[in-house]
């Protein structure tokens, strides 16, 4: 049975649970947001998650709760969603955290990915069992904001190079496009690093703006057109092995919506974060190896040395950006003192890829 049946058979029982109260909800209230995305929605995964959430909520709605998809721009540029939001001039927008670092400071970066950081199953823990998603809540509270998880995404590239580097001194005076708190790992590297929408970045990488970039997966980075100009793609994603992603919400709008509308668009929610990291996993096989065999990519790893350079600097930016910004240290220590709690059940799990000689 597909989702968006059982979201309508659901919020069918509940509208009939009401209706058998004090009246349905559902045939009072007709509900009409604005969503505008900081994603195309023809952007693999980004971007098709959130025309799909859309057309999910109102076929389990009957349409009654309308959340339109607006295209990157189309109300507010991609990156500037919050302030629109918190206004109320946009009810949702469907975005990421990671994007509101020029309002509120790296450390709302946390609730997007962290470098070195966990899998699906652990970092969702922390966000709904470990306090991230309440302390993201806290923070956004101050804002008029409250947001919801809306899907996550398996690991991604960490870069798109047009030379292949044998040394971490040819990032030295690069200029890269790059994402969260991973852009303060590479700027501890000696890169030169800033966050441009997705729709950006072919043209800054094209012209020069930009040495290089990263940005996502292959299945999605493939769409972008990355491969034409920088056919050297690294992995792993050590500073994103599992983002995670938000419908930002007003939290007027989101307080006035009936009972039954904040259950439907909870649980669609739900169903998105699962579909869609599914739905990565799926791909990116696939999508690498076209890379190679129809596009001229060469898949490259970085060593266990460049590894461990990545992850130094990445523990030295933990440490300094704790020591100045408060709110950072309340979320880094969050983060791991949960992963401290984690890390026997993780250790005794896991498992090399095989073991057969």
């Amino acid at each position: 049975m597909k989702v968006r049946t059982t979201l309508k058979l659901v919020a069918a029982g509940v509208a009939l649970g009401l209706a058998a109260t004090s009246g349905s909800a559902l045939a009072q209230k007709r509900v009409k947001w604005k969503m505008q995305s900081a994603f195309g929605s023809t952007l693999p995964h980004l971007g098709t998650s959130g025309v799909r959430f859309s057309k999910n909520i109102s076929e389990a709605t009957d349409g009654k709760f309308e959340i339109k998809f607006y295209e990157p721009g189309a109300l507010v540029p991609a990156l500037e969603c919050f302030d629109a939001a918190a206004k109320g001039s946009v009810e949702s927008c469907w975005t990421t955290p990671g994007y509101h670092t020029g309002k509120l400071g790296a450390s709302v970066s946390f609730f997007t990915t962290v470098p070195f950081g966990p899998g699906f199953g652990e970092f969702n823990a922390w966000k709904i069992f470990g306090g991230g998603d309440k302390l993201r809540n806290e923070l956004y509270a101050k804002h008029g904001l409250i947001a919801m998880t809306s899907f996550c995404i398996g690991p991604e590239t960490s870069g798109w190079f047009k030379n292949e580097i044998k040394s971490l001194d040819q990032l030295k005076g690069m200029k890269m496009r790059f994402f969260g708190l991973g852009a303060k790992v590479m700027q501890k590297i000696g890169v030169s690093t800033q966050l441009l929408a997705a729709a950006d970045i072919y043209p800054a990488l094209e012209r020069g703006v930009i040495d290089a970039t990263e940005f996502s997966m292959p299945s999605i980075d493939q769409k972008l057109g990355f491969y034409q100009i920088a056919k050297n793609n690294y992995f792993p994603g050590w500073h994103q092995q599992t983002s995670c992603n938000e419908l930002l919400m007003n939290k007027k709008a989101y307080d006035s919506l009936p009972k039954t509308f904040k259950k439907i668009l909870q649980l669609g929610l739900g169903e998105e974060t699962t579909w869609t990291y599914a739905e990565t996993e799926w791909r990116n096989p696939a999508a690498m190896q076209e890379n190679v065999k129809k596009y001229g990519v060469t898949n490259r790893r970085w060593t266990d040395d460049e590894l461990a350079s990545f992850e130094k600097a990445w523990n030295e930016v933990v440490k300094e950006e704790s020591a100045k910004d408060p709110e950072f240290k309340k979320i880094a220590d969050n983060f791991y003192a949960f992963r401290e709690q984690y890390r026997i059940w993780g250790e005794a799990q896991s498992m090399k890829p095989t073991y057969l000689k």
